[in-house]
């Protein structure tokens, strides 16, 4: 957003690096098989050291927010509307299916002939992608500016709140 001004393609960035990163942590946890929870806190820490190096240049930089539509920013209603179709997703459809009985029990799966891997990758893309948006959102409505370590450990206290809602949508 700061180099082009358009705070717009700062959301497309921002969900292309969460999309990065995830596909960093698909490709050591399900290709090469490694500790989901040590790989999940080392590319945290990898998160926050490149974000500090990448940022540096722009602490302090006027920021450029996201414009309001009728008063509200843009993604929070996306936001509630990516929830209630996550969920539709989930609990309605029979790829929604698919993802529930490999995350369930993916040796099931893979006997019923579902491309588990596969199938794991894309809920890892897709969960990096609302990451991203989640880090735009910090970045272009919350603090309109680049702040060193501005997610303060939001990301886990969200972790949290789907365990704690049991992965039901509507419940967080």
């Amino acid at each position: 957003t700061f180099l082009t001004g358009n705070p717009w393609i700062g959301v497309i960035a921002a969900i292309a690096a969460g999309m990065v990163m995830a596909l960093l942590f698909g490709f050591l946890t399900l290709t090469l098989l490694s500790n989901q929870v040590a790989t999940g806190l080392a590319l945290t820490l990898l998160g926050l050291g490149l974000s500090g190096l990448i940022g540096e240049k722009l602490v302090g930089q006027a920021g450029i927010k996201l414009p309001l539509v009728a008063g509200i920013d843009p993604l929070m209603p996306f936001s509630l509307v990516l929830t209630a179709a996550v969920s539709w997703f989930l609990f309605r459809t029979r790829a929604g299916l698919v993802v529930r009985a490999v995350g369930n029990s993916h040796a099931s799966a893979h006997a019923l002939g579902y491309p588990v891997v596969r199938v794991r990758y894309l809920c890892v893309l897709f969960g990096g992608a609302c990451a991203g948006l989640a880090g735009g959102y910090l970045s272009l409505v919350y603090t309109p500016q680049w702040v060193e370590n501005m997610t303060a450990g939001r990301g886990w206290i969200a972790l949290a709140l789907v365990v704690f809602a049991s992965w039901i949508p509507l419940r967080v």
